[in-house]
């Protein structure tokens, strides 16, 4: 057990030189999540009726929708390293398999949460007015670090069956696409009847509410219990999926 902790540790520290090294995979994943966010608010912001002042709406949505861009990263920088040679190297060493991944996902969990954080400063320098207290943020940071963890867990499955890392860019669309059929960016009572059930009934929507919930005090409901089912069932899921997918891959 301290074995597979030491090397998760020290591929975790790997992943890292890595995301130093690659400033422009960081920028992508800050500045397109402030590009939708200005493109939603300055532009669509005022034909979008919501009960309550746009900005406020959306930041949830948009927190969401950066760790997708930073979960997609992640899926690029496994299946190169998938592609690289760089496992086959690993493999001749004795390192724990499940630390491989491990360091990847810790990498993606830090990066999310730089990124994360500068989009919270950039909302409320537009206007973004929260009125949560200090236990609101605090289950907000828990319930993101939650589902953060689980779309970079699945994020490295995805790069571990990618053909190459342009492959591992489009497997993980899906990640930037769901947030848009939920309640993110719109009020699901606003589209049509055959997609309604479909922005009401996945993980995005309930995150989404019970973010926005701790943030403004919009009603919670049952989507906290339900987004903490969702984030924990996606953790399991994805956990398991990426180790089978990785040692299928690799014969470990």
């Amino acid at each position: 057990m301290t074995h597979a902790i030491s090397d998760a540790m020290t591929m975790t520290d790997r992943s890292m030189r890595l995301a130093r090294r690659n400033l422009d995979t960081l920028f992508a994943a800050i500045l397109l999540p402030l590009m939708m966010m200005a493109l939603f608010v300055y532009v669509f912001g005022g034909a979008i009726t919501t009960g309550t002042e746009y900005i406020n709406y959306i930041v949830p949505g948009i927190l969401l929708l950066t760790t997708g861009y930073g979960a997609a990263s992640t899926a690029m920088v496994v299946a190169d390293d998938m592609h690289s040679g760089m496992i086959d190297r690993l493999r001749s060493l004795p390192i724990h398999s499940f630390a491989v991944l491990t360091g990847h996902v810790a990498a993606s969990v830090a990066r999310n949460a730089l990124s994360t954080a500068i989009v919270v400063l950039a909302s409320l320098a537009m206007g973004f007015r929260p009125n949560g207290g200090l236990v609101d943020w605090l289950g907000v940071v828990g319930l993101l670090l939650l589902y953060v963890v689980g779309m970079s867990w699945l994020a490295a499955g995805l790069g571990v069956i990618a053909r190459s890392v342009e492959s591992a860019s489009t497997l993980s669309f899906f990640m930037l696409f769901i947030p848009y059929l939920s309640s993110a960016f719109v009020r699901p009572e606003s589209m049509p009847a055959w997609l309604r059930p479909v922005s009401e009934h996945q993980p995005i929507t309930p995150v989404t509410e019970t973010v926005r919930s701790f943030l403004i005090g919009t009603p919670i409901g049952n989507y906290g219990w339900v987004a903490l089912a969702w984030c924990c069932a996606l953790l399991v899921f994805s956990m398991a999926l990426a180790t089978s997918l990785y040692r299928r891959r690799t014969n470990r």
